[in-house]
């Protein structure tokens, strides 16, 4: 075990749960000022659901010795009691620290899904979805494709820190949720516009802070890989944030500070399954494409129907889908002699092949299961909460208090 390689690990680690405090002040910010506690709570009762339920199994069935056609592992690492972790050949790190690490991700993964359902969802019946959901579906994903021993990282997959487990999973995870909840009463007609738009530019910092643990810690070593990740992660998320204000500019004439945060974002997004196998000028390339497709993304709900409140399939899942399609074009051996060359760098069919598969796997598999979670826990303990409590907002309904309490103590009767 290297000092310096598990010290980097560890202080990525603490980067990326640092991502899920500024998720919930980048979605808080987005919701209307009676909802606003209540989509942060969502994304901080996953850092105590999530990092329970990984510790007790959910890490293990993830990255735990494969337990038959490298579809899931076992619970050899349950209890996070481990020495070594399966398939991690010549790992210079702690593996006790790539597992704190992975259930970062695992963290924030979960937290993205709240985006599509602001003011609407159960409080209890989102916990319970989110611990099913890690177990039945994120589990299986990570260890498909982030453990060695996964059947599609047999296939030559290569997703440098989540492409397929993290965004695309979250996107269609969260399209999946919407369609089984519905709509937001009035929503389109009724205007829902952001309480707090400065909030939002906040959380969206923490994010682009985070986001170089994210992408550079996933290189599991202070090594020249962790050093072209970090630094495309910078490029994609400026590039992104000008692709995404040029689309504003010439489709409503006004760029604006949202459409900017969300630009950086939908770079972020699409850089991270290419951040460690790219080179400088496809990371700007990547992020530039992921800034103008995402912002008309996001607009097809309206055209569509589905109320995809904060854009989650929009930014993560296009966004991740983009990465890996590009991934595919324009990964170079040349960055990490570990990875591959893609189809536009003297690479042949079978390495974008396997990457599209990668992709459409993570699609089918993530929207089918979490379409039946919902139903399940919708069927049983009901997703949506009532008109009324819907007028009144989330708020004061599910944790009696209040984000603005104008000198108060912000709790009901007070």
């Amino acid at each position: 075990m290297r000092a310096g390689d598990t010290a980097w690990v560890l202080i990525s680690a603490a980067l990326v749960l640092f991502m899920t405090p500024g998720l919930a002040l980048f979605y808080g910010g987005m919701v209307r000022a009676k909802n606003v506690l209540s989509v942060m709570m969502q994304s901080f009762v996953t850092m105590g659901v999530v990092t329970v339920l990984w510790a007790l199994g959910a890490g293990s069935l993830a990255f735990g010795g494969d337990a038959g056609g490298g579809l899931i592992g076992n619970l050899g690492l349950a209890g996070l009691n481990m020495r070594t972790l399966p398939g991690f050949h010549g790992l210079d790190v702690s593996p006790l620290a790539v597992m704190v690490f992975q259930m970062m991700f695992a963290i924030i993964t979960a937290a993205l899904i709240s985006g599509g359902i602001v003011d609407r969802v159960r409080f209890s019946s989102f916990v319970v979805l989110i611990a099913l959901w890690l177990v039945v579906v994120y589990a299986p994903l990570a260890h498909w494709v982030f453990s060695p021993e996964g059947w599609l990282a047999h296939r030559g997959v290569l997703d440098f820190a989540g492409g397929t487990v993290v965004e695309i999973n979250s996107g269609f995870s969260a399209l999946a949720v919407v369609l089984v909840v519905g709509r937001r009463r009035g929503w389109p007609g009724e205007a829902m516009a952001p309480h707090s738009v400065p909030l939002s530019l906040l959380g969206a910092g923490i994010l682009w802070f985070g986001w170089f643990g994210f992408n550079a810690g996933s290189a599991l070593g202070a090594n020249a890989v962790a050093v072209h990740a970090f630094v495309n992660t910078q490029l994609a998320a400026a590039a992104g944030l000008l692709g995404w204000l040029v689309v504003e500019r010439v489709k409503e004439h006004f760029p604006t500070t949202l459409g900017a945060a969300s630009g950086a974002v939908a770079g972020m997004v699409a850089i991270t399954p290419c951040a460690g196998y790219v080179d400088a000028l496809a990371s700007l390339l990547i992020g530039v494409v992921a800034g103008v497709v995402c912002a008309l993304a996001v607009r097809l709900k309206f055209r569509l129907g589905y109320d995809d409140s904060l854009d989650v399939l929009g930014v993560h899942g296009v966004g991740g889908l983009i990465g890996m399609v590009l991934l595919g074009c324009f990964a170079t051996r040349s960055v990490d002699p570990a990875g591959a060359n893609g189809l536009l760098v003297g690479g042949g069919l079978h390495f974008f092949g396997v990457e599209l598969l990668a992709a459409a796997v993570t699609v089918v598999f993530a929207f089918g299961m979490t379409w039946l979670l919902a139903k399940a826990v919708d069927a049983t303990m009901g997703l949506r909460v009532t008109p009324e409590e819907e007028w009144r907002g989330l708020d004061l309904v599910h944790h009696a208090e209040s984000a603005y309490s104008m000198g108060g103590t912000g709790r009901v009767g007070s």
